[in-house]
C-alpha cells in the first residue's frame, strides 16, 4: 500500500515526486488502477496495422495451442484404438504436425509485432518527454532531481515496453486460451471440467500468495544488487584516497558485509520459490492423477475414450496455467501504470519559462544593450532568501562591467536572469529595450554566449564540442576561435584532431583545456553580448595571460559582463560593480573603488597581498 500512496501523492504534487531519493526510480510503484495506461495504449493506436496484425497472430497461436490436444483426442483414439490403417494414422500425425508449423509461425509472427510496437512506443514516450524536458527552464532541475528523472526514463519506460511487448500479449493470449480451452473441455467431459474448475482456485491461491511474498524479496534483493554496485562505484572512483588513508581493510570488511546482506535476501527468495514451486507441482501433478484416475474409471465403462481423457488433460493444464498467468499479470499491469503515471508527470510539466503568445521582436540590428531596473529575486528552492535586493544596474552598448563580490552576493544569478532562466519576483530586465518577459527566450539567448567557471564539455568529439556556439560553422571558423582561445595547439596533437572523442564529459582533457574549449565556443557564437564567469579560473598564469589578450580584443566591439573572484582580472574593465548580499554596495573603476577604502578596496587588499606574499 506504501507505493500505491506514493503514486497517488505523486499525482496530486507532480513536482515532489521527483525530489525522492529511494529506489523508486528503480522499482516504479504499483497504481491503484490501470487508468494511467490510457497514455501507453493511446501511443501504440498511432499503429494500427501492426495491433491488428499482432491480434490477428494471438488468435492464430491461440486456437493452434488448443488444437494440438484436440488431435492427440484423434490420434489416441483412432491410431492406438486399433482401427485406423497405416494411411489414416499417416494422416492424422500430417495434421499434427501442420498444426505446429502454424503454431510456430504464428508465435513468431506474434512474438515479431508485439515487440515491435513495445519499442515503437517506447521509442515515441522517450522522444516526447526529451522533447518537453528540454523546454523546461533549468529552475526545474533544480528543484528536481535529473538523476531521478534520468532513471525514470530508463527503467520507467523499460516497464513500459515490458507491458505493451510482453505483458499484454500474454494477457490477450491467455485469455483466449482459458477462455477456448474452458469451452473445450465442457465439450470433451461436462461433470469433469465443473470438478477441474472447481479445482483450479487450490492451484491458484499458492501462486498468488507466494508469488507476492517473492515479489516483496526480490525487490529488496535487487536494492540490495544496487547498493552493491553504489559501493563498487564510490569505492573504486575514490580509490586514491582509500588507499592514502590505508582503509583498504575496513572497506574491504564493509562490501562483505553488504555481499553478506545480498546473500542473505536471495536465500529468502530461493526458499519461498522452492516451497511454492513443491506446493504448485504437488497440487498440480495430483490434480492430473485424480483426474486421470477418474478418467479412467470412466474410460472403463465406456462413458469416455482414452483420447478424450489424454485431450482433457492436455487442455486441463492449459486452462490452468492461462489462468495462473493472468493472476501475475494485473500485478505487472498495475506497475506499468505506476510508471505511465510517473511518465506523465514528466511529459505534463509546463515551463514556467515560456515565449509569450505574440512576442516582441528585439531591434535589428542588435545593439547589446542590458537594463535591470528595481530587481528583486528568490530561487524557488530558497524563497526566505532574496539572492537580488532592488537591484538596479544599466550595462552600456559596448561596455564591459565587472561584477565582483563575495560567495552568495548574487553574481551568478544576474547572468541567470539575463538569460532568462528565472523571471524575477519584482522588477524589470531589458534587452535592448525590450522587456524579456516579452521576448522570445530563444531570441534572447541568441544574443548571449555564455563561458561558464567550469568548462561544460559534451560526450563527443572536439569538432561538436566547439561548434556547439555555431553549429553549422566551417573548420576554418573552428580554428580560428581555437587560435583565439589558446586553444589550437592542444587541439592539434590531438590524435584524431578535432574528431578526437573527448570522454564523458571531456575528462580526457585538463581542466585548463577543457576550459578553453568552453571559451573557443563562445567566441564562435560571435554574440553581441558576453557573459564570462571567471572563465580564466581554471588556466595557468601563461595561458590566463593569452586567453586573456583574446577576449580583451573580442570584448572590444560587445557588451561584456564579467564575473570575476580573482580582481587582477577586471583592473581594466570600464566599470566594476561591487555586490555584497544581493545589493551594489560600490561601482567605479578599479583606481576609485581602491581608493574608497570600501569593500572593493579590502577585497583588494586581501587578493594582492596573498599574491604579493606568494
Amino acid at each position: 500500500m506504501d507505493g500505491q500512496d506514493d503514486t497517488e501523492q505523486a499525482e496530486t504534487r507532480p513536482n515532489d515526486a521527483f525530489s525522492g531519493e529511494g529506489n523508486g526510480a528503480a522499482d516504479p510503484p504499483k497504481a491503484r488502477t490501470l487508468g494511467p495506461l490510457k497514455m501507453v495504449f493511446t501511443a501504440a493506436a498511432q499503429y494500427p496495422a501492426q495491433i491488428a496484425l499482432a491480434l490477428v497472430a494471438l488468435l492464430i497461436t491461440a486456437g493452434a495451442t488448443l488444437a494440438i490436444p484436440w488431435r492427440f483426442k484423434v490420434i489416441i483414439d483412432e491410431a492406438f484404438g486399433g482401427t485406423a490403417g497405416p494411411q489414416e494414422i499417416g494422416h492424422a500425425f500430417q495434421y499434427l504436425l501442420m498444426i505446429v508449423l502454424v503454431l510456430g509461425i504464428g508465435t513468431a509472427l506474434r512474438f515479431y509485432f508485439v515487440s515491435w510496437i513495445g519499442e515503437r512506443v517506447v521509442a515515441d514516450i522517450r522522444s516526447r518527454v526529451q522533447q518537453n524536458l528540454l523546454r523546461l527552464a533549468p529552475g526545474f532541475y533544480e528543484e528536481n532531481s535529473p538523476k531521478e528523472i534520468s532513471s525514470r526514463m530508463t527503467s520507467d519506460t523499460a516497464v513500459i515496453e515490458q507491458v505493451v511487448g510482453t505483458t499484454v500479449s500474454i494477457a490477450l493470449r491467455n485469455t483466449l486460451t482459458a477462455i477456448g480451452g474452458t469451452m473445450l473441455l465442457l465439450y470433451l467431459a461436462p461433470t469433469l471440467t465443473i470438478g477441474l474448475l472447481l479445482g483450479i482456485p487450490l492451484v491458484i491461491a499458492p501462486i498468488v500468495f507466494f508469488g507476492r511474498r517473492i515479489r516483496s524479496v526480490s525487490r529488496s534483493s535487487q536494492d540490495r544488487v544496487a547498493d552493491v554496485g553504489a559501493m563498487v562505484t564510490e569505492v573504486l572512483s575514490a580509490m586514491k584516497v582509500v588507499q592514502a588513508f590505508g582503509q583498504e581493510n575496513r572497506e574491504g570488511q564493509r562490501f562483505g558485509d553488504a555481499v553478506e546482506r545480498t546473500f542473505a535476501t536471495a536465500r529468502q527468495r530461493i526458499l519461498l520459490r522452492a516451497v511454492m514451486t513443491s506446493i504448485v507441482i504437488l497440487l498440480i501433478f495430483g490434480g492430473i492423477t485424480m483426474v486421470m484416475w477418474r478418467g479412467a474409471i470412466a474410460v472403463s465403462e465406456g462413458a469416455i475414450s482414452g483420447g478424450t481423457i489424454a485431450a482433457f488433460v492436455i487442455t486441463g493444464g492449459l486452462v490452468a496455467g492461462s489462468f495462473g498467468a493472468l493472476t501475475e499479470v494485473y500485478g505487472d499491469l498495475l506497475r506499468g501504470a505506476g510508471a505511465a503515471s510517473r511518465l506523465s508527470e514528466l511529459l505534463n510539466s509546463r515551463p514556467t519559462i515560456a515565449p509569450p503568445a505574440r512576442p516582441e521582436k528585439l531591434p535589428e540590428p542588435p545593439r547589446g544593450s542590458l537594463s535591470f531596473r528595481n530587481v528583486t529575486f528568490r530561487y524557488p528552492t530558497r524563497p526566505e532568501a532574496a539572492a537580488l535586493k532592488d537591484f538596479t544596474l544599466e550595462v552600456e552598448p559596448g561596455e564591459t562591467v565587472a561584477i565582483v563580490g563575495p560567495s552568495g552576493a548574487g553574481k551568478s544569478t544576474i547572468f541567470q536572469l539575463a538569460e532568462r532562466f528565472y523571471d524575477p519576483q519584482a522588477g524589470t530586465i531589458r534587452l535592448d529595450g525590450v522587456p524579456l518577459t516579452k521576448a522570445d527566450p530563444a531570441d534572447i539567448r541568441a544574443r548571449m554566449a555564455l563561458v561558464p567557471q567550469d568548462g561544460v564539455l559534451f560526450s563527443a568529439n572536439a569538432r561538436d564540442n566547439l561548434r556547439y556556439g555555431k553549429w553549422d560553422a566551417s573548420d576554418e571558423e573552428i580554428w580560428e576561435a581555437a587560435r583565439a582561445a589558446n586553444a589550437e595547439s592542444f587541439l592539434r596533437d590531438l590524435p584524431q584532431g578535432l574528431d578526437t572523442y573527448l570522454g564523458e564529459s571531456g575528462t580526457r582533457l585538463s581542466g585548463g583545456q577543457q576550459q578553453r574549449i568552453a571559451i573557443a565556443r563562445a567566441l564562435l557564437r560571435d554574440a553581441p553580448i558576453l557573459l564570462l564567469d571567471e572563465a580564466t579560473s581554471a588556466l595557468d598564469a601563461e595561458s590566463e595571460q593569452l586567453v586573456q589578450q583574446a577576449l580583451d580584443e573580442l570584448m572590444r566591439n560587445r557588451t561584456t559582463l564579467v564575473i570575476a573572484h580573482r580582481l587582477a582580472t577586471v583592473r581594466a574593465a570600464d566599470r566594476i560593480v561591487v555586490l555584497d548580499d544581493g545589493r551594489i554596495v560600490e561601482q567605479g573603476t578599479h583606481d576609485a573603488l581602491a581608493a574608497a577604502g570600501g569593500l572593493y578596496a579590502r577585497l583588494a587588499r586581501l587578493q594582492f597581498a596573498a599574491s604579493e606574499a606568494a
